[in-house]
C-alpha cells in the first residue's frame, strides 16, 4: 500500500500507461516524483490539513500531484477543467486551497483562477508550455528537491465537489485519519476484497480524474500494484481497442458510454478481442433494465454494478448472476442498513417507494454548508443522498429516481427514469432527457426533449412514433405529452443529466 515499497519491488512496473501514446510512467518514477513534489509543499509552508487543488486534464502527471499530496497529509481538490474560470475559482476559493497544480493545456484559465483566489501560496504548472505570469514550472521547481525516502509521512485525503446540477457545487469533507502513509484509504482495501484487484490488475480509466470514482480507482490500482491505462477522453470503439492492446482486466463505466459501445455497428464490437476481462463495473447513474441485459450477454457475466456517492454513507453491489434474477437492482447493502421513508417519516414495506435511507453508515459533512448537512439527516441519524427508491422482499435495492426530478401531474407522482429508460432503447434515440412542464390543469405534464440518432429525422414524424413506442411499454399518464429535438443534451463526463440547463435552454 506503500508507494515508495511498490517502487521498491516494481521499479520498472507500469503504475500508468497513456492510452493514446502509449507513455509509460513507472512506480520509481511516479514515487520519485510524487516525493519531490510532497518536499516543495512542505517547503512552501503547506502542513498536514491544509488543501491543496487540482486542476488538471487526463494526463499521468496528475497522479505526481494526487500522491504528492496524499502523502503529505492534505486535502485535495481535483477541480473540473471543463469549468468557467469564474466556476472554478470559486472551489478553489471554497476549499481553502493553499496550492493550486494545473495543467500546461489549461494554463490561461489558471491564470484567472489563481487571480480570484488570493489565499494560494503554490501555483505550478505541469507540462512544457510556458508557465503563465505567477505560476512555476512544476519539473523545474521541484528538480531542487531529492527523491528518496521522507519520514512522517501521513495520509491524506481526496475531498470532491458535487456535480453542481442544481447550483453551486458543495465540497464533501472527509475526517483525516492522521494514519501514516501506506495505510490506505477504505476503497484501496475494498477494492481486492470485491472486484479482485492485485498486482496483475490493468484498469483502464476512460473516464475525467476531476470524478470521484476515476481518482478513487485509479489510485486504488495502483496502491495494489497494478497499471492504469488512462484515455484522455472517451471514445466508444478506443476503448474497445484499448482492452484488446494493453489485456485490460478491469475496468469501470457508466451507462451512457455501455449505450454507445452497445450502438457501435456490430462488426466493430466484433472487431476487438476482450477475453482479458475479468471485471466490468458500472456506477454513477440508472442502467436501462434492456441496456444492461444486452451487456450481460455481449461481455458475460463479469458485468459489476455499485451504488454510492462522494458522501460515503452506502454501497450497494451486485454481480451478474444476481442482477438476472433480480433485474434493475442495484444490489444489497455492503454495510448499514437501508429504510424506504415515506414523507411523514414513516416506514414503508417492501415493494412500495419511498425516499431512501442508510442507518449505521459512516457520517459526512458538506464543507461550509451545514444547512445542507443538516437537510442530509433525519432525527434518527440516518442519512439520504435524495434518492427514490423501493427494497424487494430479499433486500435487494431498485432505485427509482432522484426527489428533486419527480414530476407531479394531477397528484400522481412520474418518474423521468422510467421514461428515459424505454425511450433510450429506441434505435433512433442517441440521448434523452424527461423533465415536466407547467400546466394550469394538471400541475406539470411529461415532457421529453431528444437528441436524435440522424439529426434530419427531427420532426413531428419521429415525434409520433416515439409517443406511440411509449404507449406500448408505459401506462397512459406517463407518456410524453410533447416531443421536443436538441443536436445535443448536456451531461457531465460521468454521464449525468444536467436537467436544469436542459430546461433553460428549451423553455
Amino acid at each position: 500500500m506503500h508507494l515508495s515499497k511498490l517502487a521498491e519491488r516494481h521499479p520498472g512496473k507500469p503504475a500508468v500507461i497513456d492510452a493514446a501514446t502509449g507513455a509509460v510512467t513507472t512506480y520509481r518514477e511516479l514515487d520519485e516524483a510524487s516525493l519531490r513534489l510532497a518536499r516543495l509543499l512542505a517547503d512552501r509552508g503547506l502542513e498536514p490539513g491544509d488543501h491543496a487543488a487540482l486542476f488538471m486534464d487526463n494526463d499521468p502527471g496528475y497522479f505526481v500531484a494526487a500522491w504528492a499530496c496524499q502523502r503529505s497529509g492534505l486535502y485535495w481538490t481535483p477541480v473540473n477543467h471543463h469549468l468557467t474560470a469564474d466556476e472554478a475559482a470559486y472551489i478553489v476559493r471554497d476549499c481553502g486551497a493553499r496550492a493550486l497544480i494545473a495543467s500546461g493545456t489549461l494554463g490561461g484559465a489558471a491564470w484567472e483562477i489563481a487571480a480570484a483566489a488570493p489565499d494560494l501560496r503554490v501555483r505550478l504548472i505541469n507540462g512544457d508550455a510556458d508557465p503563465p505570469e505567477g505560476f512555476e514550472n512544476l519539473a523545474e521547481a521541484t528538480a531542487l528537491f531529492p527523491g528518496g525516502e521522507r519520514q512522517g509521512e501521513r495520509e491524506g485525503y481526496y475531498m470532491f465537489y458535487s456535480s453542481g446540477t442544481t447550483g453551486r457545487p458543495k465540497g464533501i469533507l472527509p475526517d483525516l485519519s492522521g494514519d501514516p502513509f501506506g495505510t490506505g484509504l477504505k476503497l484501496d482495501h475494498t477494492l481486492p476484497l470485491l472486484f479482485g484487484f492485485g498486482v496483475d490488475t490493468v484498469y483502464l480509466c476512460p473516464a475525467p480524474l476531476y470524478h470521484a470514482a476515476p481518482t478513487g480507482w485509479t489510485l486504488g490500482t495502483m496502491r495494489n500494484g497494478g497499471t492504469v491505462v488512462l484515455m484522455d477522453r472517451f471514445d466508444a470503439e478506443q476503448a474497445l481497442a484499448h482492452i484488446e492492446r494493453y489485456a485490460v482486466t478491469h475496468v469501470q463505466f457508466v451507462p451512457t458510454m455501455l449505450i454507445r459501445m452497445l450502438k457501435l455497428p456490430q462488426e466493430i464490437r466484433n472487431r476487438y478481442d476482450l477475453s482479458s476481462l475479468r471485471t466490468v463495473v458500472h456506477a454513477a447513474a440508472p442502467c436501462p433494465v434492456e441496456v444492461k441485459r444486452r451487456i450481460i450477454e455481449w461481455l458475460g457475466p463479469v458485468v459489476h454494478e455499485y451504488y454510492s456517492g462522494s458522501e460515503g454513507n452506502c454501497f450497494f453491489l451486485i454481480d451478474s448472476k444476481d442482477w438476472l434474477a433480480h433485474p434493475g437492482s442495484v444490489g444489497r447493502p455492503a454495510f448499514g442498513t437501508t429504510h424506504i421513508l415515506d414523507d411523514h417519516g414513516r416506514e414503508l414495506p417492501a415493494g412500495e417507494v419511498g425516499t431512501v435511507w442508510f442507518e449505521g453508515t459512516s457520517a459526512f459533512r458538506y464543507h461550509n454548508d451545514p444547512a445542507k448537512t443538516d437537510g442530509a439527516y433525519n432525527d434518527r441519524g440516518w442519512s439520504t443522498l435524495g434518492d427514490v427508491g423501493r427494497l424487494d422482499a430479499d433486500g435487494y435495492l431498485y432505485l427509482v429516481d432522484r426527489r428533486a426530478d419527480l414530476i407531479l401531474s394531477g397528484g400522481v407522482n412520474i418518474y423521468p427514469q422510467e421514461i428515459e429508460n424505454v425511450l433510450t432503447v429506441h434505435p433512433d434515440v442517441a440521448d434523452v432527457a424527461v423533465l415536466g412542464a407547467p400546466d394550469p390543469e394538471m400541475g406539470q405534464r411529461v415532457r421529453a426533449v431528444v437528441q436524435p440518432a440522424d439529426p434530419s429525422a427531427a420532426g413531428p414524424e419521429l415525434a409520433d412514433e416515439l409517443i406511440v413506442h411509449c404507449r406500448a411499454h408505459l401506462a397512459g399518464y406517463k407518456c410524453p405529452r410533447t416531443i421536443e429535438f436538441t443536436a445535443e443534451l448536456p451531461r457531465t463526463p460521468t454521464g449525468k443529466l444536467l436537467r436544469r440547463l436542459i430546461a433553460d435552454a428549451t423553455q
